[in-house]
């Protein structure tokens, strides 16, 4: 949370208004792309010695950002007299606020149900360093993967590889995954394995057919694929000694024998040869420390919940969850060289292991 304080802070989310002309709830997206919050810290000289040594922050009273000033409010006769609506919901919300979004929408304060609003570093993303060589964003975990996914898949079908496919190739991209998946648009809804299961069927003039299912299943693999973290070199110690990945040196395998990823020998292997028929170097291999907490993604989860294989990956970054990351800029090259890669020769890397 530390990095969120004294940043620039936009507002982006969604919002349910009302349409009077037809009596329907629209939705809206709406992003304003300039500083309107923000949470200032302590000022050093108010800190106890204890307080600057270690540094604690409590998430109730000190991650509250600031919206306005009371001084501007009476300048501008602005103030915080409610509105007559009286629908137990618009009179529980900052005024402020809902007039920002009637003016950003171009509709009356009145339409306005309920929003789904979220605060964001508006400072752009740049690249870093001597050469240029790092990216510095945020959220690279994890719309960075999403990014490469998304041109992988364009890049396999204007290329004409889906003509030779025998396989379906898709890419999914969930929500609530740094919050465990368990909703009904994260990876532990039933929408992977529903998904299979209606394409099966599609393949099969509509008729559902369990065996054709479960041998969907069972040839499905799922690249669960995020961040990944890079050896840090003020931090070298936070890593095991032989597994430390270095930015620009290409994506991460991600390994737990206590199933927090999902790769195993089989999966990793694919992978590994999927990278060798394009050339790239050698796929980089990350186990967390013996004496250290391990994270999880989806990987785990959607292999659980369907029953097909799955790998975790990722591109090597720094400052993981931070409000503003870093991470190689070949890296996000080797990524999608790999991702075509394994679109175009699963199916014949898969096929060449027996058993």
């Amino acid at each position: 949370w530390h990095t969120w304080f004294d940043r620039d802070l936009g507002i982006s989310g969604r919002v349910l208004v009302r349409n009077e002309s037809n009596g329907s709830i629209d939705q809206h997206l709406v992003k304003i792309d300039r500083p309107i919050l923000r949470i200032p810290n302590l000022a050093i000289h108010l800190q106890t010695a204890d307080e600057r040594a270690a540094f604690k922050v409590n998430k109730e009273d000190h991650l509250v950002p600031i919206l306005a000033t009371a001084a501007k409010k009476a300048l501008t006769g602005e103030n915080n007299k409610k509105d007559d609506v009286k629908d137990g919901w618009t009179e529980h919300q900052e005024p402020l606020l809902l007039q920002m979004l009637a003016s950003e929408l171009d509709i009356n304060v009145s339409n306005i149900a309920d929003f789904e609003l979220n605060l964001f570093d508006t400072q752009a993303a740049s690249l870093g360093g001597i050469h240029s060589e790092f990216v510095h964003a945020s959220r690279l975990d994890n719309l960075a993967t999403c990014f490469l996914a998304v041109q992988a898949l364009l890049d396999h079908a204007i290329e004409g590889k889906l003509e030779n496919d025998e396989d379906i190739s898709l890419i999914a991209m969930f929500d609530h995954e740094e919050v465990g998946s368990a909703s009904a648009t994260g990876a532990g809804s039933p929408i992977m394995g529903d998904a299979v299961e209606r394409i099966s069927a599609a393949l099969n003039a509509g008729e559902s057919n369990p065996d054709l299912y479960s041998a969907a299943i069972h040839k499905s693999f799922v690249l669960s694929v995020d961040q990944a973290h890079a050896i840090h070199p003020n931090y070298a110690s936070k890593h095991e000694k032989g597994h430390a990945p270095k930015m620009n040196d290409g994506m991460v395998i991600k390994r737990n024998s206590n199933q927090r990823y999902a790769t195993n020998s089989i999966t990793g292997l694919i992978i590994r040869e999927c990278a060798k028929k394009v050339k790239l170097p050698p796929v980089q291999e990350f186990v967390v420390r013996n004496d250290c907490g391990c994270g999880s993604t989806i990987g785990p989860v959607i292999s659980a919940a369907t029953g097909m294989r799955a790998i975790d990956m990722g591109c090597p970054s720094l400052s993981m969850h931070s409000i503003r990351e870093t991470m190689g800029v070949s890296d996000l090259t080797h990524g999608l060289t790999l991702f075509k890669a394994f679109f175009e020769h699963f199916r014949d890397v898969d096929s060449s292991i027996q058993g």
